[in-house]
C-alpha cells in the first residue's frame, strides 16, 4: 500500500495545526487478545489480510512489491524488507505500519484501517512464531469481495476498438469509454443491481478492480474481467449482456480469437492452480476448461493466428500451448527466471513472444520449441505484451513507466513518452495507428502509433477539463 499522507493547504493557527498533526499520527492501539489455543494463520490471520490488504497486494502488480496473497509472501515482505519477524511483533513492519506508528501508514488514508482487535490477533500470531498454515495442500479460501477505496483507481486494463474510434479504460472498478480522436468522454458501463455484501448500492462495472479487458474483433462486444467474474457488454450501448461467475480468483487476462467466435480467459488462485477457460461467442457456452495446466496464476493468454491453439504464460515461469477445443497440451517453453506476465503470437504463426517479471521479452520458435532470443526490454517487470496486427512487431509496457515497440528480431522501433508511474496495460488498433496505455496514475495516454507522438491524456470523467462557456459581453 502506498502512503497517501498529504499536507493540508489550509492555513491554521499554530496551536490548532499542532493539535491536528498530533491527531493524524496517533497510533492505533493494539488490543490484548486472550486465547488458550494458538493463533491459526488460515483461520485468524489470512481472512484479515484478504479483507484489508488483498486489493493492493496481489495479482500481477503488487504495491511496494509486497504479495500478501500467500503465507510466504505475507511474511517475506516487499521493498521495505521482511514484513514479519517471527517472535518479534514490535520489530515487524506489518505492525509498525499497520498501527500507523511509522510511515508509510498501512492502509493509506481513505482505506479502512486495521482495527485494534485485528492488530491484536496479528501481534499474537507473530509473537507465537508466525506459524505457517497447519493444513497441507491447497486450501479453499472464502473471499469477501469489497469495493476498492475511492483513491485506488489504477488503469489495470484497456482496449482500443477495432475501428480505432474509441478507447475503453478499466479504472478501479469503473469502465470509461472515450473518443480516440478528440479524447472526449463518451460513457461509463454500469452493472445493474450491483451491491456490496452488506446490501449497499454500487454504481460501477464490477465490485472489485477491473483486471482485464478485450474488444471483439468484429466490434460487437467489450468483455471485462474482475474478481471471480467476467462481464460481457454491448460495446456500442454499454448495456450488460451477460455475466459469468464462479472463477477461482481474479480474471487477469482475456483475448478473442481473430474471427470473434471464441473468448479465452485466464487467472487462477496464486500458488494453487492456473485457470484457463474458453467460451463460444455469442452463446457464452464454456467449451474448454484446462485443469492443472499451470501450477500458479495464468497472467497471459492468446490465440494462434488460425484460432486452433492458445498459448498461456504463468507465474510458474512457463509458456505453454494447447489445442482448441480439445484442450490437449502441445508443448512448453521454459527460460524465464520470474513470472511470465503475458504472451503473444505473431501473425505468421512461426513466433511467440512472452513478457516476464525478469524484465525481459523472450522470442520463441514455435515449430522448434526453442528460444530464438532474449530482449532486455524494460528496467522493471514487463507487465503486458501485444502484437500489432499482421506485423512482426509488438508493444510492451512495464514497471519502469515505459511503453515501447519492438520487432521480433529484437530491435526497438520506438518509445512512447509521458509515463509517470507503473504502467499496467497497453492496447492498439489492428493497424497499429492508435496506441493507448494506462497505469498506476489513473491516466490513459493515447498515441499516434506510427511515430509515438502523445496525442491525448484521458482523465477520469469527473477530472476531465470542462469546456469554457462563451463570456457574455
Amino acid at each position: 500500500m502506498r502512503s497517501l499522507l498529504m499536507l493540508s493547504t489550509v492555513v491554521l493557527a499554530p496551536s490548532l495545526a499542532v493539535a491536528q498533526a498530533k491527531k493524524e499520527i496517533v497510533p492505533i492501539p493494539i488490543a490484548k487478545i486472550e486465547r488458550k489455543e494458538p493463533i491459526a494463520y488460515e483461520k485468524d490471520i489470512e481472512p484479515i489480510f484478504y479483507k484489508k490488504c488483498i486489493t493492493c497486494h496481489s495479482g500481477n502488480v503488487k504495491e511496494g512489491r509486497y504479495d500478501i496473497s500467500t503465507y510466504e509472501g505475507a511474511v517475506k515482505g516487499g521493498r521495505r524488507g521482511a514484513a514479519v519477524v517471527p517472535g518479534k511483533a514490535e520489530a515487524s513492519n506489518i505492525i509498525k505500519l499497520g498501527t500507523k506508528s511509522e510511515k508509510p501508514f498501512m492502509p493509506p488514508r481513505g482505506e479502512e484501517p486495521l482495527t485494534s482487535e485485528e492488530l491484536g490477533l496479528i501481534k499474537l500470531w507473530i509473537d507465537q512464531g508466525a506459524k505457517a498454515p497447519t493444513t497441507s495442500g491447497p486450501r479453499k479460501l472464502q473471499y469477501i469481495v469489497s469495493v476498492p477505496p475511492a483513491n485506488v483507481h489504477p488503469v489495470r486494463a484497456l482496449a482500443v476498438s477495432p475501428d480505432k474510434a474509441a478507447v475503453a479504460a478499466g479504472r478501479g472498478n469503473q469502465i470509461h469509454v472515450y473518443d480516440a480522436g478528440s479524447g472526449a468522454y463518451i460513457r461509463s458501463f454500469y452493472a445493474p443491481g450491483l451491491k456490496t455484501p452488506d446490501g449497499k448500492d454500487v454504481k460501477a462495472a464490477h465490485l472489485s478492480i477491473v483486471e482485464s479487458m478485450a474488444w471483439s474483433p468484429d466490434g460487437k462486444y467489450l468483455v471485462s474481467g474482475s474478481f471471480q467474474e467476467i462481464a460481457i457488454w454491448d460495446a456500442h450501448t454499454g448495456m450488460l449482456r451477460h455475466k459469468i461467475g464462479g472463477f477461482a480468483h481474479a480474471v487477469v487476462a482475456m483475448t478473442f480469437s481473430l474471427d470473434s467466435k471464441l473468448l479465452a480467459v485466464a487467472g487462477g488462485e496464486p500458488t494453487v492452480e492456473g485457470e484457463i477457460k474458453v467460451y463460444e461467442v455469442p452463446s457464452w457456452k464454456q467449451i474448454v476448461d484446462i485443469k492443472n495446466g499451470h501450477s500458479d496464476t495464468v497472467y497471459g493468454i492468446c490465440f494462434s493466428p488460425d484460432n486452433k491453439m492458445i498459448a498461456t504464460g504463468s507465474a510458474d515461469k512457463f509458456v505453454k500451448v494447447w489445442e482448441i477445443p480439445s484442450g490437449k497440451f502441445v508443448k512448453a517453453f521454459e527460460g524465464h527466471t520470474h513470472h511470465v506476465l503475458d504472451v503473444g503470437w505473431a501473425a505468421d504463426g512461426k513466433l511467440l513472444a512472452s513478457a516476464g517479471g525478469d524484465n525481459t521479452v523472450k522470442v520463441w520458435n514455435f515449430e522448434k520449441g526453442e528460444q530464438e532470443r532474449t530482449i532486455n526490454a524494460h528496467g522493471k517487470q514487463v507487465t503486458r505484451l501485444l502484437f500489432i496486427g499482421k506485423k512482426n512487431e509488438f508493444l510492451t509496457c512495464g514497471g519502469d513507466n515505459q511503453v515501447k515497440a519492438f520487432n521480433t528480431a529484437g530491435g526497438t522501433i520506438r518509445n512512447f513518452p509521458g509515463g509517470t508511474d507503473f504502467i499496467y496495460a497497453v492496447g492498439t488498433s489492428p493497424d497499429g495507428a492508435v496506441v493507448a496505455a494506462g497505469g498506476q496514475d489513473g491516466i490513459v495516454r493515447v498515441y499516434n502509433g506510427n511515430n509515438g507522438t502523445l496525442l491525448k491524456s484521458l482523465l477520469p470523467p469527473d477530472a476531465q477539463p470542462k469546456e469554457k462557456s462563451p463570456e457574455k459581453k
